[in-house]
């Protein structure tokens, strides 16, 4: 018999490891996951031609129709005195303020992402009982010629901070956008500090919507002890960046990790329950085959949607070194937004190094300063329509 006939009629038999392992990978990776996932937006088996529109569309309807909610939520809670006062009263040092920095903008006004943000604090806030979770101030940073009507719409409701008249004069210098947003970023931190010198600040910006469990898990990571040395933690990541196939080193031990451990449990549990009759044994040859084999799974499924499970507690949510992208929820333990501001302030920020990259620079190269980021994310970001930078007709998730 010819050597590749001896070889076949080894190897591809249902009782050989070889035609077990090609049979499973088959099933899996060309007709399991794919009918599974080709819907979830951060798989790679997301069919962006057929299903990208439209989930598009969905999600603006729903974001202008929460905004609008949320508009006509807060003009009818003008007329309630027990609201308008509950918030606008911040005592001196709390324990914890979320300070919302908010501009005008010149499109998707009509979704009212500030007010969706604030309406969703309150209902957070109105469910901590008799001790308030934290304090919430406003940050209006708009310096045009038009005002921005939701924060003055919230004035009623929460403190609402601006530059005094003199000093918006001098922020309409000829900068770019970036460095604009900076200074905003810095102004706000400094004045968030200077008005109640708060223990903790959390600084969203006005698109970033907090979860439901948000004040639950903020106080948990500050309980850790990691927080008493960190200049900073990330509450909200991209999700299209939360890949295992990242050149952040934690995401790779993850990711080998998850696959030993499935592997190892998959190959234990085979003399107990094995309703097909697989040959596999606890081998270096086959471990290494089931765990290459659930690494593949997770990273094609989405490590987004795995992180999802985290969920369930708390103490379940991973804190790892920070990222560089993006800033639309940080929370600064103690004293670590002044430092923050200074760094901020000394540098320069343009195209490709905008403030996230030059706080993730400066917490990587100054001596005793680490950052931290919080997965899975605290925060939906729901700005479709930027108020900084340029905005397509109709945004994509993608």
């Amino acid at each position: 018999m010819p050597r590749w006939k001896a070889f076949f009629s080894l190897h591809l038999r249902w009782s050989s490891t070889v035609s077990q392992a090609l049979v499973l990978s088959i099933i899996t990776f060309c007709v399991i996951l794919p009918l599974c996932c080709h819907r979830l937006l951060y798989s790679y088996f997301f069919i962006k031609s057929m299903y990208l529109d439209s989930m598009s569309e969905e999600v603006l309807q729903e974001s202008l129709h929460q905004g609008q909610d949320a508009l006509h939520f807060w003009q009818s809670a003008s007329t309630a005195v027990a609201v308008s006062s509950r918030f606008s009263d911040i005592p001196q040092h709390p324990e914890l303020l979320v300070t919302v920095v908010t501009a005008r903008r010149n499109e998707g006004q009509d979704f009212h992402y500030l007010l969706q943000v604030m309406r969703q604090l309150s209902g957070l806030l109105g469910s901590c009982g008799e001790v308030r979770c934290a304090e919430v101030l406003v940050c209006d940073v708009e310096s045009g010629p038009q005002e921005n009507q939701d924060a003055m719409l919230l004035e009623n409701h929460f403190q609402v901070i601006r530059r005094p008249p003199q000093e918006q004069q001098r922020n309409k210098e000829r900068i770019n956008t970036f460095e604009r947003e900076k200074r905003d970023y810095v102004f706000c931190l400094r004045k968030a500090w200077e008005l109640v010198k708060p223990k903790n600040i959390i600084v969203l910006e006005d698109d970033a919507l907090p979860k439901q469990d948000f004040f639950t898990v903020i106080k948990d990571l500050l309980s850790r002890r990691f927080a008493l040395q960190t200049l900073y933690i990330k509450l909200y990541h991209p999700e299209r960046l939360q890949r295992y196939w990242n050149p952040e080193p934690y995401r790779i031990l993850e990711w080998v990790g998850l696959g030993l451990v499935g592997a190892t449990v998959l190959l234990l549990t085979f003399p107990y329950w094995n309703p097909c009759s697989f040959t596999f044994t606890l081998s270096a040859g086959h471990l290494l085959f089931f765990t290459l084999y659930f690494m593949a799974a997770a990273e094609l499924l989405g490590r987004h949607y795995l992180l999802e499970v985290r969920r369930l507690s708390p103490q379940l949510y991973a804190v790892s070194p920070a990222t560089e992208c993006c800033t639309p929820a940080m929370l600064f333990p103690g004293n670590a937004s002044l430092r923050v501001a200074d760094y901020l302030d000394v540098s320069f920020c343009m195209k490709g190094n905008a403030k996230d990259m030059v706080l993730y620079h400066m917490a990587r190269t100054t001596p005793g300063e680490r950052s931290h980021s919080v997965e899975p994310n605290l925060i939906t970001h729901i700005g479709a329509y930027s108020s900084v930078r340029l905005n397509p007709s109709r945004p994509k998730l993608l």
